[in-house]
């Protein structure tokens, strides 16, 4: 409660929230809530389990370089991450996973962080990919344009870096190096050190084109998926929009959740799936009532099974807390153990 994060993050989400209440007809809303078809969640849900499913595939993948983990195995592991990004703010359900898989893997965790961010680069550039797809038959909202540039920009510098450090982790070691040594007290130097030859041995994926591609066909087959999870969700309240405008929904609205946020990207889901609908003339009330059920289909049943593989786990909330505010404080015991790659 005293972290300024926490007020930032709320403020955000009140933000958002307040656009997308502003002039809305709560009866009308209720009404429309009560009167959908919640059957048609069970498939939706099904559905998006399926690219859970294949979110752990592609993250075994990327580990493969640092620890080969069957998927089975790994599987737990995600779900408990995407529940921690339901309940903790700042995605520290990314830190929680490498956590988690630290600790029942002993993979260490500034590897598994890398394979992390690589997968939310991916994940950045299919949606952005979706929208540019999409945009001859579903066109942007004027007031999105920008920010989509910008991320635009910001995914592809990210993404053309991590492929730089890959192809010449030499190359950029010895600037590396140079910063370390010019801006880090000596005493820290090995540790600096260790975690960038660790991180980028979660890169490795990325120098080979046929790993690279299999990477990126996971991550729109994942997205896809998701889109017919929202898809489905439609039918509980007899919408007839097309694919294309909900590959759009699907795309705007994950990356306006890059934005910090309350747990459970509150505010930040809502509002741009709601303008996206109203974009294509669905009536408020209408567009509010899908997005809000929609959000609480992807967000309770992974949540709950997250809660479930922590119990099972013996993982405690204090576990959580602790990746949630974790800096890293590596010995060579602390993050290099039997099973991982020092």
């Amino acid at each position: 409660m005293r972290n300024w994060k926490f007020w930032a993050s709320l403020g955000v989400s009140i933000l958002f929230l307040a656009f997308a209440l502003r002039g809305l007809d709560l009866q009308r809303f209720w009404q429309i809530v009560r009167e959908a078809n919640y059957w048609w969640i069970l498939p939706g849900v099904a559905v998006y389990f399926v690219g859970v499913w294949l979110r752990t595939w592609r993250w075994r993948s990327m580990l493969l370089h640092v620890c080969p983990i069957p998927v089975t195995r790994l599987f737990p592991t995600v779900v408990i991450g995407y529940m921690g990004n339901n309940v903790y703010p700042a995605r520290a359900g990314e830190v929680l996973r490498s956590y988690v898989l630290r600790r029942r893997e002993a993979v260490p965790m500034s590897a598994s962080l890398a394979t992390v961010l690589l997968e939310r680069i991916f994940d950045g550039l299919v949606m952005l990919l979706f929208i540019f797809v999409t945009l001859p038959f579903t066109p942007l909202p004027p007031t999105y344009r920008l920010f989509v540039f910008i991320l635009s920009a910001l995914f592809l510098i990210l993404f053309l870096l991590f492929i730089l450090l890959a192809a010449r982790p030499q190359r950029i070691s010895l600037l590396y190096t140079l910063l370390v040594d010019r801006l880090i007290p000596h005493r820290w130097r090995t540790t600096a050190h260790g975690l960038f030859d660790r991180f980028v041995i979660g890169l490795q994926s990325l120098r080979s084109p046929r790993e690279l591609s299999q990477i990126m066909l996971f991550s729109l087959l994942i997205w896809l998926i998701e889109t017919l999870t929202y898809w489905i969700v439609m039918h509980a309240f007899s919408l007839n929009l097309s694919f294309s405008v909900l590959m759009l929904m699907t795309a705007v609205v994950n990356l306006f959740t890059t934005i910090p946020s309350t747990p459970g990207y509150v505010g930040t889901f809502h509002a741009p799936g709601i303008a996206i609908l109203m974009q294509f003339g669905l009536p408020q009330p209408i567009a509010s009532g899908y997005t809000v059920v929609l959000h609480i289909a992807l967000w309770l049943p992974i949540t709950l099974l997250g809660a479930y593989y922590m119990l099972r786990q013996s993982i405690g909330w204090r576990d959580m807390e602790r990746a949630a505010a974790i800096k890293e404080q590596r010995s060579n015991t602390d993050d290099t153990a039997p099973g991982g790659t020092p």
